[in-house]
């Protein structure tokens, strides 16, 4: 499993390093031979097509003079692409970024231009043998494509506070809770919600109080979510309709945790009129809590600590920051 502390920045980073890697010695290689072709065409076409067949998973190579005004044919898959001879780059957002001293750069990620899609380029500056800088090669990658490991990231276990729409904080203290027939009838629905995360499969659930629903994803099929109404929410009858199934044994959160999160639900639910819980989360394998109050604002909270404040802590402290 991979270690928590392992942020998603941390890994772009990492399968950014590892594209670099993999780009900088063939690019160099191909600005020098670019080098030695500046100023015919032709020369220039051929040269960046055969270094274009050592980047299997590029999607364009080109060249640049120093104003990012395009010298060369688009080489592709295909074959030549004359029509961006002379295309001016200077704007595009590769061009805006400075090239470090040792003349590689692998640009951030970007929408490209025509395809609409997540896309980065990797720019090498060209030299003639005197060492003048002549331009630039570029080339041009989907990220779909890139040869990257993509590991996938685990959500961090820290506090993370959400501010909400202005205009709904600014009203937060002109209005008032007003009873839903969740709210009449909690200590059912919560009985029911347990069960079903308990017993019967269903990992994630979203608790929406004021509009008498929950929103439920169950083990056995975890791409499609439930809706449950209020009739089935307060009908302990609607267990029947799920499989029973172990609690699994790789949640973050224990069984015996998930009544006293619930009850914390109803607890921050009812602790004042004005600033109140309108939805909350939980998913046993996140580890999480998600509170979204009156005041718009959110959190997400590790169960351990969310289990640690009392509603005192949310009037006083925890919720009007958001």
């Amino acid at each position: 499993m991979q270690d928590q502390a392992s942020t998603l920045q941390e890994q772009i980073v990492r399968q950014r390093e590892a594209l670099k890697d993999m780009l900088r010695e063939p690019l160099g290689q191909a600005a020098q031979s670019c080098g030695r072709a500046w100023g015919d065409r032709a020369d220039l076409d051929a040269v960046l097509a055969d270094a274009f067949k050592t980047l299997p998973f590029g999607n364009f190579m080109y060249a640049m003079d120093t104003n990012g005004v395009q010298v060369s044919s688009n080489i592709s898959r295909e074959g030549l692409i004359d029509e961006d001879f002379g295309r001016d780059r200077s704007h595009r957002p590769y061009m805006k970024e400075a090239v470090p001293a040792e003349g590689f750069l692998l640009s951030e990620a970007y929408i490209s231009e025509r395809a609409r899609r997540p896309s980065l380029t990797a720019i090498q500056l060209v030299r003639d043998a005197a060492g003048r800088v002549l331009g630039f090669v570029g080339v041009d990658f989907d990220l779909r494509d890139l040869p990257i490991t993509r590991e996938l990231s685990r959500q961090s276990l820290q506090w993370q506070q959400i501010k909400g729409d202005p205009s709904i904080r600014g009203t937060v203290f002109h209005q008032t809770r007003s009873d839903s027939q969740m709210d009449r009838e909690i200590d059912t629905v919560l009985g029911v919600v347990r069960e079903l995360m308990v017993a019967h499969g269903i990992y994630h659930i979203i608790l929406h109080f004021s509009s008498n629903r929950a929103v439920a994803w169950h083990i056995d099929d975890p791409y499609r979510y439930r809706l449950l109404d209020i009739q089935e929410l307060t009908d302990p009858d609607c267990c029947l309709a799920y499989p029973r199934r172990p609690y699994p044994k790789n949640a973050e959160v224990r069984a015996s945790k998930i009544s006293p999160v619930l009850q914390g639900l109803k607890t921050l639910r009812f602790m004042d009129e004005m600033l109140y819980l309108r939805s909350g989360t939980l998913n046993i394998f996140n580890g999480v809590v998600g509170l979204t109050f009156s005041c718009d604002g959110s959190h997400y909270v590790p169960v351990d600590e969310f289990l640690d404040k009392g509603a005192e802590f949310w009037v006083s402290g925890g919720v009007p920051e958001t």
